[in-house]
């Protein structure tokens, strides 16, 4: 065939109109160079800074099950979701760090030792921070905790001693050991940096952090769905968590009913439903035989605090949650929901189902998921039968005495 230049002239013109539609279609669909942003990865609202902004603004989440058994909405805030420590201590610790340093008490990189006497999750919040923040962690916990607890405190880098259980008033006592510890390291001439004892039974940073983060946020998150609260129910570590939300709430909703609840063991629920925290034969302060045994970790105090009597008055009722009952709603929120949470929650759960029955179908109840079963899978959730067996659970039989 004779070579014609025009098939070539053709082509070419096409070609050129081809790329043309193309670079229109391309500019049209790309930003400008004046709608693109250079600014700073850091200074860009999407993007925040380090680990301590995961914590706070957890979901408050429906539990479906207990919603469908009792009438109510049993409404769980999810604060096992904060990224640090994986608990509502994430509140405390950080809230504890960040006062520390405003008033000189902690200087990043300097060698400051920050002290503890914990059951775990504070422990594990303080030292997840401490890294963060240029500081080392020591912390101090009774012996007959979850070895998984102390097993992660060490893969963060905390110093960590396992005491025998004593009593408050014993100076062997794990809160007590923690504070001379800390003592101890600031007098001491020759070890660099200071000590700071964290005190998370009596620091007004620990209620303050649920007053202004936790409670704050159940309100915020409540009103954008119709705003009523009927109850709200947690139990007391420390008591940092009933008194900073029952503060906040009962100031934005005056009807809302704050309901404690207590594991076995536990003196807190005579001490709310009768006034006194053991039999009257003995004082407060002076008892010296340890906690009665119990499988729940985390709640439950044989003694009060300043962080809980800064609330107390505002606690309208207590349910006491035998380790039975934390055993078998840990099982039903995990067969039912997928919700796999430690002894703490467990029991806030049975105590908010108990408090939904006695307010009647119709009311919304909110309580708190501290944790997540993975820290508890040598002591509780060994004790728990088995998911997924053929014995299907009653709602009857979840809430039997």
């Amino acid at each position: 065939m004779p070579y014609d230049t025009r098939h070539v002239v053709g082509a070419f013109i096409g070609g050129i109109a081809v790329t043309y539609t193309i670079y229109e279609l391309s500019s049209r669909l790309r930003p400008s160079d004046q709608q693109q942003s250079h600014e700073p990865l850091a200074a860009r609202p999407q993007y925040k800074l380090g680990i301590e902004s995961t914590i706070g603004n957890t979901p408050l989440i429906v539990i479906k099950s207990l919603s469908e058994a009792t009438g109510c909405t049993i409404l769980a805030k999810c604060e096992f979701l904060n990224g640090a420590g994986n608990s509502p201590k994430d509140r405390v610790a950080l809230s504890i760090i960040n006062r520390a340093e405003e008033e000189g008490l902690l200087t990043p990189y300097s060698g400051d030792t920050i002290y503890e006497g914990t059951v775990g999750s504070t422990g594990i919040s303080l030292a997840t921070l401490s890294r963060a923040r240029g500081y080392s962690a020591h912390i101090i916990m009774p012996s007959d905790q979850a070895h998984e607890k102390s097993d992660l405190l060490r893969k963060l880098g905390a110093r960590v001693d396992r005491v025998s259980p004593a009593p408050i008033v014993d100076q062997l006592h794990f809160v007590n050991r923690a504070r001379n510890l800390a003592r101890e390291h600031t007098a001491d001439p020759n070890r660099a940096g200071r000590g700071l004892f964290a005190d998370q039974f009596e620091t007004d940073a620990n209620w303050k952090a649920h007053f202004e983060g936790t409670g704050r946020e159940i309100f915020e998150q409540a009103s954008a769905e119709g705003g009523r609260i009927d109850a709200f129910v947690a139990g007391a570590g420390t008591g940092g968590t009933i008194s900073g939300c029952a503060m906040y709430l009962r100031g934005k909703l005056p009807d809302i009913r704050i309901v404690l609840a207590d594991p076995q063991g536990s003196g807190l629920y005579n001490k709310v439903m009768h006034g006194v925290m053991f039999h009257g034969l003995e004082r407060e302060g002076t008892r010296r035989r340890a906690q009665v045994d119990t499988v729940v970790e985390g709640i439950g105090l044989t003694r009060s605090t300043k962080n809980f009597e800064v609330g107390s008055e505002l606690v309208d009722d207590a349910v006491k949650v035998t380790d039975d009952q934390a055993r078998r709603m840990a099982r039903w929120l995990c067969e039912k929901d997928g919700i796999f949470v430690g002894s703490s929650s467990s029991v806030n759960c049975y105590a908010a189902v108990k408090t939904a029955l006695q307010l009647g179908p119709g009311h919304k109840v909110v309580t708190i998921l501290c944790d997540s079963g993975m820290r508890h899978l040598s002591k509780f959730w060994k004790q728990v039968n088995e998911i997924g067996g053929e014995d299907d659970m009653t709602f009857e039989e979840l809430m039997k005495a």
